[in-house]
């Protein structure tokens, strides 16, 4: 789309949006992404280590989806998902940037793009052009120089630049887009704080705040004395342990804590829609160290099977989203930026090809979302476990592909979310069916397929590409 035909498109929908205006004050979103949280790790979704109260109480005062993915199971593609509603392998963006791009294996990745195209729709592009005051804190991840928030109509951005975790998470932090604070301050802290002066400086008009806390993300570190309270109630048996990670994160439930406050404060909190998630899986290598589990579910981030793309997924907006709700409903990243535009009342941009659907159907709790399949793909290895794959969701039915020798899995999550039992022998003609439309969704969207290696073995055991543990702790 040229320069001259999106400002005019975008004008259309202002006039649009001015007329809703009239009628009802627009919403203010506030989406909150922490990075790497598992599915398991708040008390809402059946933590019992980790103290989590605040985000517990949001949803208890919203809707919970029990089976929400990610867009990929690593963090890049699945916020390039999120900002824009497109599936990852529509994007080109299909590995964390700049990803492992290992040469040893069977099969060679694709050519793929390693920043979010300056010229994509955004949540924060279109809701700027309606009139909303827009802001990044925290991670950006999705390129450098000219793919900075800036161009993807951020009026404000606090932390965010192309690195995928912080050097540090007390100051100084070593962040360019972040000035540091005084010495010791906790970087967690200071993403909510900036997030609050956000919404106090904006409190008169709408806005949208995109707050991506780089935590959990390595390198993992609490605060002292937040450690050693976990530290003294760890059980090395149970399955998570790890003050650390504990501490981490209970400081993200601190800021969660005092946004929702502050919005009730301001008296936004009837006005204001709230979207609690996280990009992938929690991490569980590491052996007895391992950050988190994921259990029930299997594996965790950098892998293909559930622990690696089911994510928390909470939704409140009082007296519009039903609260204390409980949802089964499959859900996607790629729903986030459809379901904005929709509880916005702005109409998506003309030929913007956005793959999700509204869940404001369900979060009303007039209506289903349509049958659908749900598709991943990943052309790429990673330190976490994965080799080259494709999977769908159909139903309670989970395909996967692996791309190295086509064979496939096939799991039932209805009765096996742990992806116990491989099923595909025992029911061929529901695999064949489920990956001719795999193949078909890939077709479809144009993705890019893995090579075969010429030379796989010149480069085996290189520690800069092919140490898993090395690479799942780097800057992904």
């Amino acid at each position: 789309m040229s320069a001259v035909l999106r400002l005019r498109v975008l004008w259309m929908i202002l006039l649009l949006w001015a007329g809703r205006v009239a009628l009802a004050a627009p919403p203010n979103v506030v989406v909150i992404v922490v990075d790497d949280l598992g599915w398991a790790d708040t008390g809402a979704y059946g933590s019992r280590f980790h103290r989590t109260p605040n985000i517990d109480r949001l949803a208890r005062s919203g809707t919970r989806f029990t089976d929400a993915y990610s867009a990929c199971t690593v963090c890049s593609p699945t916020r390039a998902a999120l900002l824009t509603g497109k599936y990852p392998a529509r994007l080109h963006l299909t590995d964390w940037i700049p990803g492992e791009n290992r040469t040893s294996g069977k099969l060679r990745p694709p050519q793929w793009t390693q920043r979010l195209d300056p010229s994509e729709p955004t949540l924060a592009r279109v809701l700027k052009a309606t009139g909303y005051a827009t802001a990044i804190v925290g991670k950006w991840h999705l390129g450098g120089t000219n793919s900075l928030p800036s161009a993807f109509g951020f009026d404000v951005n606090r932390g965010g630049d192309q690195r995928g975790q912080p050097p540090r998470y007390v100051s100084p932090y070593g962040l360019p887009t972040l000035p540091d604070g005084q010495p010791g301050e906790f970087l967690t802290d200071r993403e909510g704080l900036e997030a609050v002066s956000f919404i106090e400086q904006h409190r008169a008009s709408p806005f949208f705040l995109y707050l991506a806390h780089y935590a959990v993300h390595q390198p993992i570190a609490g605060k002292p004395d937040v450690v050693a309270r976990y530290r003294a109630n760890a059980d090395a048996k149970a399955p998570q342990h790890n003050a650390e990670y504990g501490a981490l994160l209970e400081s993200v439930d601190d800021s969660v804590g005092r946004i929702v406050a502050r919005l009730a404060e301001l008296g936004l909190a009837g006005n204001t829609l709230v979207v609690f998630t996280s990009d992938n899986g929690g991490l569980v290598l590491g052996g007895p160290r391992a950050p988190t589990s994921n259990r029930p579910l299997r594996s965790g981030k950098g892998d293909c099977y559930e622990g690696g793309v089911r994510v928390p997924l909470i939704v409140r907006w009082p007296g519009v989203v039903k609260a204390g709700v409980v949802s089964r409903v499959p859900v996607h990243s790629i729903d986030l930026y459809p379901t904005v535009l929709d509880a916005v009342g702005v109409p998506d941009l003309p030929g913007h090809a956005s793959d999700g659907v509204s869940l404001m159907p369900v979060l009303r709790g007039d209506g289903p979302v349509p049958d659908r399949s749900l598709f991943w793909h990943y052309p790429h290895y990673h330190g976490g476990g994965a080799t080259p794959y494709g999977a769908s969701r159909s139903g309670d039915w989970k395909l996967i592909e692996f791309y190295e020798t086509g064979r496939h899995e096939l799991f039932d999550l209805a009765s096996d979310p742990g992806e116990s039992t491989d099923l595909a022998a025992k029911n061929p003609e529901r695999v064949a069916a489920m990956a001719a439309e795999l193949d078909g969704w890939r077709r479809q969207v144009g993705a890019q397929m893995p090579v075969p290696n010429p030379t796989p073995e010149s480069q085996r055991g290189s520690p800069a590409t092919d140490s898993p543990i090395r690479r799942t702790n780097s800057s992904k």
